[in-house]
Parts: structure tokens; sequence; C-alpha cells
């Protein structure tokens, strides 16, 4: 997948997220997806003790095949929350990512 069909289809789900919610006031509605959010994250530590057996309850009850599909998850809600924010989030993204590399890989 290219980077144009990636925000492509962050644009197309973030259309559809927005046709699909019942009517709320802006603020409220942009609320709620940051929150998305944090509920993806959870998913991601809950499978990642699935896939340790933390719980002793549960056991093994997540591969870490889950793991990945939980993180990608992230990614996604992520990158449609920005979307929300800004129609220009793939600038948005692409100057923030220069700037982490650019701190992180040439201090």
């Amino acid at each position: 997948m290219s980077d144009d069909d990636l925000w492509e289809s962050i644009d197309r789900l973030q259309d559809w997220l927005v046709s699909t919610q019942p009517a709320r006031p802006p603020q409220e509605a942009l609320l709620l997806q940051m929150l998305k959010l944090s509920e993806e994250v959870g998913e991601v530590a809950e499978a990642v003790i699935g896939a340790t057996g933390q719980n002793p309850r549960k056991g093994v009850s997540h591969t870490w095949d889950d793991v990945q599909s939980e993180l990608c998850d992230v990614i996604i809600t992520a990158a449609v929350a920005l979307r929300t924010l800004t129609p220009e989030a793939r600038e948005v993204f692409a100057a923030h990512l220069a700037r982490v590399t650019g701190r992180s890989l040439n201090p």
C-alpha cells in the first residue's frame, strides 16, 4: 500500500465514521473519538497480557498476532482522529515524523 492509498483509506474511514455517528455537538464528537484511542490502547494491553499468560484466571488467551492487530487498530484510530482534527493530516504527520526522526537519530 502506498502512502497515497493509506491516507485515502484514512479519509474514507473518517468520512464513514462521521456519516454513521449520531448527531452530537462537534466538541463532544471529537472528545469521544479521542476516548476511542484510549480504548484501542487498552486492547493492546489486554492482548499482551493474554499473549504472555499474565492473568492466571485466563491463561494464554491471545497470540502475538493479536497484539499486532491491536497495534494496527491503534495506528488507524490515531490517524482517523488526526484526520478529524485537520484535513492536512498527511502533511502534519509527515512533518512531525521528520521532527521526531531528526531529533532521535541526529541528536
